[in-house]
Order: structure tokens, then C-alpha cells, then sequence
């Protein structure tokens, strides 16, 4: 019986400590594994984050390009009648919307809807401005229709598009 105490006296101890010690080598591995996801994650902001202000500079210039005044403005060379206007607004357009679709994976689901449904808007200003004129009608007429009704449109998703993009990126700063 005396043996089994002090078997005991001695294994207790022990225990202990081994318990201890692997507590303590917890403790360290858990603080090495913060230390290295922060390090990490500072070397991945340094990298991202310039990319990120790079796609939020596209997708301004793209919303900017795309605003019926900006466009109406670049595209328009003179001396087109309406239909020819009206098509190569609309492939301008698509065109830079298409150069610029990669930009969707930096930005959240909800900024990338607002800039899709401004591209969907600038095209049905377009496409109802063409509808509202007859077939003779000259590219200016179809420019002062534009212009016109991107006027009456209450609710600017170009603006709002921009904005979304702003405030996404200025989470940052």
C-alpha cells in the first residue's frame, strides 16, 4: 500500500506538469498561428488592396464613360442618322462593359448589381430615345432625346452605381 503512494506522490506530480507544459506549448503554437495569419493578412492588403483601388478606378471611368452625356458626347462624329447613333452608342456601350466585366471579382454582389442595372439603364435610355423617332431622324435628334430623357429620370443608377463603389472602397481608408 505504501507503494501505490508513493507511486502516487511521484505520478500526480508529474502529471501536472506534463499538463502544464502542453497547456504552455498550446498556448504558444496558438499565438505563433495569430502572428502568422496577421502577417498574412497584412502582405495580402499590400498586394489586394492596390489591385482593388485599380478596379474601383475602372469602374468609375467605366460608369463615367457610360453616362448618356459623356457618351453622346465621345461617340457621337457627326453627320449619323439616328439608327446608325443608335448602334454605335449601344456597341460602345457593350464594349466597355465587356472590357471592364473582370472588375465583378473585387467588389461585393450588391456593387456589381448597381453598375449592371446602370449599363441596363443607359441602354433603355438609348434604345426608348431610338423608339421615339421616326425612321428619318438624325443623329442630333437622337442625341437631344437622350439628353432629354437621361434629364427626366428621377432615379440615377449611374450615380448611384458610383456611389455604391465609393463607399466600398473607402471601407479601406
Amino acid at each position: 500500500m505504501d507503494y501505490l503512494v508513493d507511486l502516487l506522490k511521484i505520478v500526480l506530480p508529474a502529471a501536472a506538469v506534463l499538463y502544464g507544459m502542453y497547456l504552455v506549448v498550446v498556448s504558444f503554437i496558438s499565438k505563433e498561428r495569430e502572428k502568422m495569419l496577421v502577417e498574412l493578412k497584412t502582405q495580402n492588403s499590400q498586394t489586394i488592396l492596390p489591385i482593388r483601388l485599380q478596379a474601383a478606378e475602372r469602374l468609375s471611368l467605366l460608369l463615367e464613360r457610360i453616362s448618356p452625356n459623356n457618351l453622346v458626347r465621345r461617340s457621337n462624329p457627326g453627320g449619323l442618322s439616328a439608327s446608325e447613333l443608335h448602334s454605335v452608342l449601344l456597341q460602345e456601350v457593350r464594349e466597355e462593359f465587356s472590357h471592364n466585366f473582370s472588375q465583378q471579382v473585387y467588389f461585393s454582389e450588391e456593387t456589381w448589381e448597381a453598375v449592371k442595372r446602370a449599363v441596363e439603364e443607359v441602354t433603355t435610355i438609348v434604345n426608348l430615345s431610338r423608339q421615339n423617332l421616326d425612321q428619318e431622324a438624325s443623329g442630333m435628334d437622337l442625341a437631344k432625346a437622350i439628353f432629354s430623357m437621361s434629364l427626366e429620370r428621377k432615379n440615377d443608377a449611374i450615380a448611384f452605381a458610383l456611389k455604391k463603389v465609393k463607399s466600398e472602397i473607402q471601407i479601406y481608408f
